[in-house]
């Protein structure tokens, strides 16, 4: 062990494992959410589904985090407001009307339960 400390000490030793912990926790306070599994998935095509639905990685706040669903025109195509899960708060849905063949993208923003916000896309098609 000395090789590796060199002369801090067990003393010093003890104080860098203490700045160690403390970064560690640190990041875990100021965390953000992001999507881990999303359906239909990045990259998919698919029929017209009846729902976008996306896991995130942590609970999200209800009151300011949202999906919308837009063509290739850029115009929204979802006409009702996303929902977070009333059972599993890192789980997000909007419903979808019927959609036509084309190419579509998911615009996500998440807001963490301690207020970090995220934000991102993806797109799958619809054949």
């Amino acid at each position: 062990m000395k090789k590796v400390f060199g002369n801090l000490g067990l003393r010093g030793v003890a104080k860098l494992t203490t700045l160690v912990a403390g970064f560690a926790l640190a990041g875990a306070a100021w965390a953000h959410v992001f999507p881990q599994k999303q359906e239909p998935g990045a990259g998919a095509t698919v029929t017209s589904p009846a729902q976008v639905r996306v896991i995130f990685d942590g609970p999200l706040e209800l009151a300011f985090s949202s999906l919308t669903v837009t063509d290739t025109s850029g115009k929204q195509v979802n006409t009702e407001k996303s929902a977070v899960d009333q059972h599993d708060a890192a789980v997000m849905t909007v419903a979808l009307p019927t959609l036509s063949a084309g190419h579509y993208k998911v615009n996500w923003v998440a807001v963490a339960s301690d207020g970090h916000r995220t934000h991102g896309d993806y797109s799958f098609d619809v054949k």
